[in-house]
């Protein structure tokens, strides 16, 4: 259940932070875009330590899972979404 818990989270967080990248950045050369992504990676510990995953229950080997699956959920789904030109 942990695990399921963690990737959903990651996952909304990517699409989320994509979304909010689109809105807010002129284009795929923008830094606003990463500084989204940034945000949306570190906004994520507080949510799991309230959801009852506290720091001593992730590992390394879990924050950079948490980093990853954000940032590669961000850059699909922004991907698509200046591709597409929505």
């Amino acid at each position: 259940m942990r695990g399921l818990t963690v990737t959903t989270i990651t996952a909304v967080a990517g699409i989320a932070a994509a979304l909010v990248s689109d809105a807010v950045a002129t284009g795929p050369g923008d830094v606003t875009g990463i500084v989204v992504v940034a945000v949306a990676v570190l906004a994520q510990f507080p949510i799991l330590r309230v959801i009852g995953i506290g720091p001593d229950d992730l590992s390394t080997k879990d924050v950079l899972y948490v980093a990853f699956m954000t940032f590669a959920l961000w850059f699909v789904s922004w991907g698509i979404l200046l591709t597409a030109g929505v």
